[in-house]
This record gives C-alpha cells, structure tokens and sequence, in this order.
C-alpha cells in the first residue's frame, strides 16, 4: 500500500514539474524574441505553487512605487496617525505642469482640499504623479516608505526619489526593486501580515479600480476577472530606449484561488504596443496554465 502511495505521489509531482516546464517554456518563447530584458515572478497564493524567469532581475519600479507609498500611507492610518477622512489642502503650486495628473485636469487652479482617501484613489487608481508626491510629503518622505517595506522583510527595494525628481534619464533607474521582491509583497499584503484587515481591503479593491495598463496584463485576461494591480512606464530617451514598462498584480482564478503576477521590462526598444502585448501574452499563458490545470 505504501508503495503504490508514494508511486502515486511520485507521478503527482511529475505531473506539476511538466505543467511548469510547459509554462516556462511557453513563457521563454514569448519573450525570446523581444528586444528587453524581462523578469518575470508567479506565485500561487492558496497552493505556494511558483515559477519565476529572470526573478532577480534589478529593475526601475517607476510607478509600481505607488503600491508601496499606500502601504505606508495606510500604516499610518492603522496606527490612527491619519485617517481616510481627513482633509488635505492642495497648493496650485504643487499640481506641476508636464506630468500625468488627472488631479490638475480637474482642479487646474488647484488651493482646494481633498480626503486622503481620494488622494490615495488618485495615485494608486489612476497614476496621478502629483498626488504621490504630495501623499509622499505627508507621511515623511521616501526614506518613510524605505524603512517600512524593509520591515516587512523586503530586501531588494530601493525607494529614494519621488515623481518630481524622476527628470533625467539617469534618475528612471534609481528606485529599483525584483520581480521576487514584488511577489513576496504582493503576497504578504494580501494575507494581510502588512495592515488590518480593513485597510488591507481597502487597498486592495482601489487597486481592482487601476484605470491604467488596460491593454496590458488585464488585456491578457478574461474579460471580467478580478485584477488588482499597478503599472509603470517610463518615457524614452533620444535613442529611442524605454528604461521599463511594468505591471504587477494579482488575479483570481475561476476555483477561488490567486495568482500573483510581476512582470518588469528593462531597456525596451521594441514599440509600445509590443510591449503591451508581450505583456498580455504573458498574463494570458500564465492563467491558461492555471485555468487547465
């Protein structure tokens, strides 16, 4: 009886390292070809299941930033230092010209207040670089948000400009982070080891709400899946080199179970809509894979 067990568990777990060999595979295949370089983490929250390519890879986090800028944010809420509540008075002078911010498109003249939790609802759904920094000056700086993921036992994260100094080509690469690294935040944010439960939802769905990336990860997605995520891209310079283009987040399955998902381009020059694509393509082998499992 034990023999036809452990028989049994043997053929199991060959079944699981083919269908991730199969998945790598597919994986390389699609970014074989592409002039980047790409790092790519997946992991099954529910199953610990995971695959990664390139995982290491030292990468510009651009506004994938803002995921950890609402951590610390919301920590301070969590310890009642601030609350979704209260009001904050935003200066004309901080709504900076030549920068996205749906902020300034809609309050041009700006000396008007906004709650933290539309601040937040700005940044983290919809990019607004203003409102990062102006969340950023709030809670104490970069060196804030630092200190706090490296409490979370995050590594591999560097965090010392905000959107304002990210002028100069040199400057795209200074904030930096892994794909493993963003995973295993992702992750313990989720099971909520990073904030109480109630903050922990709440970043969550405003990440579900991203108006950004739609033709990228979600692109590769069945149309309707949950996906709470973050992007970030960077211009080009005049060789017409992108520093990165990224997209982070987690999707759930149709059996209830989550999929982590970080991907991260460095020095792109294919065209965007590559990139956009080769991203898809990515979130779409990796829900197959799971989805025929």
């Amino acid at each position: 009886m034990r023999r036809i067990l452990l028989t049994f568990l043997i053929f199991l777990v060959s079944l699981k390292i083919f269908g991730q060999t199969e998945l790598r595979q597919e994986l390389e295949n699609i970014i074989a070809t592409k002039n980047a370089t790409i790092g790519i983490s997946i992991k099954n929250i529910e199953t610990k299941d995971t695959l990664s390519i390139n995982g290491t890879l030292n990468a510009p986090l651009m506004s994938i930033f803002k995921f950890h800028i609402a951590l610390a944010t919301l920590n301070l809420v969590d310890k009642g230092k601030l609350s979704l509540k209260q009001k904050i008075f935003i200066k004309k002078e901080e709504l900076h010209e030549n920068t996205w911010s749906p902020i300034r498109d809609e309050y041009p003249n700006g000396n008007m207040y906004l709650t933290l939790d539309q601040l937040l609802r700005y940044t983290v759904s919809h990019s607004d670089n203003n409102g990062c920094d102006i969340l950023l000056k709030l809670i104490g700086g970069t060196e804030t948000v630092q200190l706090f993921i490296n409490k979370q036992g995050i590594k591999d994260f560097t965090i010392k400009l905000n959107e304002r100094e990210m002028q100069t080509w040199e400057s795209f690469y200074i904030n930096s982070t892994t794909p493993l690294a963003t995973t295993e935040i992702l992750e313990i944010f989720y099971k909520g080891q990073v904030l109480k439960k109630k903050t922990t939802k709440y970043l969550y769905q405003i990440m579900v709400d991203c108006s950004r990336g739609i033709t990228w990860m979600k692109a590769g997605l069945p149309e309707g899946t949950e996906l709470a995520h973050r992007t970030g891209i960077s211009d080009r310079n005049e060789n017409n080199l992108r520093a990165a283009m990224n997209d982070v987040g987690i999707f759930k399955l149709p059996n209830g179970n989550h999929i982590i998902l970080s991907v991260y381009l460095k020095n792109i020059t294919e065209e965007r809509e590559v990139t956009e694509k080769t991203i898809a393509d990515i979130a779409k082998a990796t829900w197959n894979y799971y989805t025929n499992k």
